[in-house]
């Protein structure tokens, strides 16, 4: 859990209730939460007016707090709530609420917390507002999330809406925040300001970057009449300015109805405004100019994008907040103040999670292309390549080709013409794609020695790397990350996979001009040979046939819980045979065998477990987001393929493996006489139907060796991890660790230099940590522009459904079903006939394409790995479907027209 008193600042008295401005700055966020002291530094700021006030420290809440009855339970309890368990949540925030609220002040408490407003003028109005410890955070603003009561007046009425700010740290939507985004109640407190109040013309809130596409060039304002409080409640809508390199390049003036002001008797009220009045701009240009040159500077000492509150009275300008903005996503670091244009490697691979520091400095070794980082995602700079008229042809058509979307927003960014310059025509150019060598022969033969030398590559490394350890063992790694590249780069395996390519996109263009057949190539290279990655589905569909012959295993493993089952598995004969002779000798044991908590086992439990063993023995290095070393791999949590295995239990007969590639194979055949016999009908249709058999016979022979340099790749990965982990156990056994978990937030050299001296920097791997949460909420772009703007690309058809989400066609064929949306692998429950909907897919997910019908995903490309599966499997497939999983109900049916890219989201019954 994060502990937000981490940043403890200055040493004051147990007994500092109070604290002014001027004695606070932003080291104190402990003392008086994340609102006040970023209110005290800005009081020192020049040129920066921030009104008077002080704050009322955390000190003050938990002596208060103490005397809440049963407050530590309640806390407690609250901490092992399910953020989406809204009754329960409800329930208890409100019985704490009502416990602080009814709680006294005590007399000598409440005269410190009042004592200073007679220096701010006792008469006049204040503001009494929250400020958590855990509040306006470089990773975590908790905006809005506690309260703000304007215009209290009398020491009495602040001294209530003190306790009311109190009360709010346990709101229903605080601590729903705080359970999503890993914070421990009991280590989040409850500091309050109190500051003059003040009566603006104008109000509002400014961006410091483009809060739309994250543009950090841009500033963003919004205004309108009287107090701030009609714009966030949205009761009027804002005037918006828009601010680039210190002009207003854009404005929408609205229409304001109303403005909220401050009320003599206190707290505050609508006006209404003259009709002459409504559609005047709240601020002039100058005065919005103003305010962004103050932003920048107020962004400049923070040292990152601010969201700032701002008030405009007698003509000056009043800063009343400012914290961070926290959903923009990260800028890679660069060397130079030049434009870069970024794209995003995850839309490529398949996964756009964050990478931990140990997963990002691995992958970065093991590709050939500089990576930069941002965000714990890697992106490749494509801004010279783009630049250069000679590159740029090929480098939009190998992304756009990929991913569509991608190259839309690379084309925006050409044709805006103000980012990237131009470099002259004599720029190299890089080899033009014909320049490749001839395309290998069609002989399986040499697919077969791809795959023996990678497999006798890989058995090598598995019988050495145990040989070393300590320092020597990430010397060992780097030198094998260089065989590893060689299996992955051998030029003989790119030409392989790049002939079954060019195969494919020459059946679907010339069958398409000669027959009029769209994506062709998609039925004949189902069921083709040696796809390791569609053979592990049907594998684990044999799997679910041992399984299922014996149903006291099913239920066993229906109710496995722990890692270990498959050690409890073979127990199961064991037990059995113990009990037939109890049985025999006429035992009455009531309680015997109770060894496997209650489960009645039956024979059967050594084949399933040799079926499941196997299995892992071949595939057991996968797991969801496999690039990232860091991720638990079915071998070592093999729980996660219970849900799998069940699935298949459950939804097939047996024989279903050997079923469904035959029905693959018998549709392929069908496809191809059919086509070549439409082909001899054409005129010159034997040279067409011969050209197209080698091609077919080329996109089957070679296709399948698409998905092996991946997995030697995951498979190493493997080993590496295990030898890394004892490096990481023996950390532990000395103390410079805590959990051997923990070196997966040290890049690899880091992990090095640890093991080397034996010490690990305890403070780093908790800020990375929490930075890693934080990433965890972000979500990254496609293509990302170094001034921080992320370009979303569009497909810009007019060919599909008004109100169809569009996609990338990658899987021929229309199909209709329920809707499963599924964002982790091991809660996925589908039936027969669903259609799988999830945001990206790598090959971990395969052995789910056996029980669906269909397939949708918001990223992904023609030949990544489900797209692939997906044609192998006969699955009609759109990809690249932005916000799938959110606009696509779970369990409504929906239309996928996988030869069209798009799909259809069917109207309810009474729709």
């Amino acid at each position: 859990m994060a502990d937000a008193d981490s940043s403890a600042g200055e040493s004051y008295p147990s007994d500092c209730y109070v604290l002014g401005f001027e004695e606070i700055d932003r080291t104190h966020v402990a003392v008086v939460g994340g609102k006040g002291a970023h209110l005290g530094e800005l009081s020192r700021l020049e040129g920066i007016h921030v009104p008077a006030g002080y704050c009322v420290t955390t000190d003050a809440f938990r002596r208060v707090l103490a005397d809440v009855p049963s407050i530590d339970e309640r806390v407690a309890q609250l901490s092992r709530l399910d953020p989406d368990d809204r009754e329960s949540v409800r329930a208890l925030s409100a019985e704490i609420r009502a416990g602080l609220e009814k709680t006294p002040v005590p007399d000598d408490l409440a005269a410190a917390l009042t004592a200073p407003l007679a220096r701010l003028g006792e008469g006049a109005g204040y503001a009494v507002r929250s400020s958590a410890t855990a509040e306006d955070l470089p990773t975590a603003s908790f905006a809005g999330q506690q309260d703000t009561y304007l215009n209290i007046v009398g020491p009495a009425a602040v001294l209530e809406h003190v306790s009311r700010c109190w009360a709010s740290l346990f709101t229903e939507r605080a601590v729903t925040y705080r359970l999503r985004n890993g914070f421990d109640h009991r280590m989040v407190h409850m500091a309050v300001v109190v500051q003059q109040m003040v009566s603006p013309d104008a109000s509002g809130v400014m961006f410091t970057a483009d809060p739309v596409t994250s543009n950090r060039r841009i500033t963003s304002v919004e205004a309108g009449f009287g107090l701030g409080e009609a714009l966030v409640s949205g009761r009027v809508n804002a005037d918006v300015y828009t601010v680039r390199d210190g002009e207003v390049v854009d404005k929408s003036v609205a229409v304001k109805q109303l403005a909220v002001h401050a009320s003599p008797e206190g707290g505050t009220r609508e006006q209404v405004l003259a009709p002459d009045r409504r559609g005047k701009p709240a601020l002039t240009d100058t005065q919005v100019e103003r305010l962004a040159r103050l932003g920048r500077r107020i962004e400049a000492h923070f040292g990152c994008p601010q969201d700032i509150e701002w008030c405009l009275t007698d003509g000056g300008i009043r800063i009343v907040q400012s914290r961070p903005i926290t959903t923009l996503f990260p800028i890679p670091a660069a060397d130079d103040e030049k434009h870069h244009v970024y794209v995003s490697v995850g839309h490529q691979q398949m996964m756009t999670d964050p990478m931990k520091p140990l997963g990002l400095s691995l992958w970065q070794l093991t590709t050939p292309v500089p990576m930069a980082e941002a965000g714990g995602r890697l992106f490749v700079d494509v801004t010279e390549r783009l630049a250069s008229p000679a590159s740029r042809g090929k480098v939009m058509e190998s992304l756009g080709r990929s991913d569509p979307l991608i190259g839309d927003a690379l084309r925006t960014v050409l044709d805006r013409g103000d980012f990237l310059p131009s470099l002259p025509d004599s720029t190299p150019a890089e080899p033009p794609p014909d320049a490749a060598p001839t395309p290998p022969d069609t002989d399986a033969a040499l697919v077969t020695e791809l795959i023996e030398r990678g497999q006798a590559s890989n058995a090598a490394l598995e019988r050495e790397i145990g040989t070393v350890s300590g320092p020597a063992l990430f010397d060992f790694i780097l030198t094998d990350v260089e065989e590893l590249r060689r299996i992955l780069f051998d030029p003989r395996g790119l030409q392989v996979i790049m002939s079954a390519l060019n195969a494919s996109w020459w059946l679907n263009e010339r069958l398409e001009a000669w027959l009029g057949d769209k994506s062709v190539a998609d039925a004949l290279t189902q069921s083709v040979p040696g796809n390791v990655t569609s053979q592990m589905g049907l594998a684990l569909l044999d799997v679910a046939d041992v399984v299922r012959s014996h149903p006291d295993v099913v239920a066993f493993l229906r109710a496995a819980d722990s890692d270990d089952f498959l050690d409890e598995l073979d127990q199961l004969d064991e037990l059995v045979e113990r009990e037939d002779v109890h049985e025999r000798e006429g035992s009455d044991e009531d309680d015997r065998l109770d060894e496997l908590d209650g489960v009645n086992a039956a024979a059967g439990g050594r084949a399933a477990g040799d079926a499941i063993r196997a299995f892992l023995g071949k595939h057991g290095m996968r797991c969801a987001g496999e690039i990232d070393i860091t991720r638990p791999r079915w071998s070592e949590r093999p729980t996660t393929l219970l849900p799998l295995i069940l699935n298949n239990v459950d939804n097939f007969e047996p024989g279903a493996g050997e079923q469904r590639f035959q029905e693959g194979l018998r549709t392929a055949r069908t496809k191809e006489a059919e086509v070549l016999e439409r082909l001899r009908a054409l005129p010159d249709g034997e040279a067409k139907a011969d050209e197209t058999t080698r091609m077919i016979n080329r996109v089957r022979t070679f296709i399948g060796y698409r998905e092996y340099p991946k997995y030697f790749m995951v498979s190493r990965y493997l080993h590496y991890k295990r030898a890394l982990l004892e490096e990481a156990e023996r950390l532990v056994r000395a103390g410079a660790l805590a959990e051997k978990e923990d070196v997966f937030f040290l890049g690899f050299h880091e992990f090095r230099d640890a093991v080397r001296t034996g010490q690990v920097d305890g403070r780093l791997i908790r800020r990375r940590e929490e930075a890693f949460r934080a990433h965890q909420t972000l979500t990254p772009p496609r293509v990302l522009t170094s001034d921080g703007e992320a370009v979303t690309g569009a497909y810009r058809r007019a060919d599909v459904p008004d109100d169809a989400l569009v996609g990338l066609a990658v899987s021929a064929g229309t199909v209709e079903g329920r809707a499963r949306v599924v964002t982790d692998l091991a809660q996925a429950e589908l039936t027969a006939g669903d259609i799988l909907v999830t945001a990206c897919t790598d090959p971990s997910w395969s052995p789910l394409f056996v029980t669906v019908k269909g397939l949708v995903t918001e990223a992904g490309g023609l030949m990544t790995h489900g797209a692939v599966v997906a044609r192998e499997y006969g699955l009609p497939a759109v990809v690249g479907v932005e916000d799938a999983t959110r606009l696509i109900p779970d369990g409504r049916r929906i239309r996928v027209h996988g030869t069209s890219g798009y799909v259809e989201v069917l109207p309810e019954e009474g729709d």
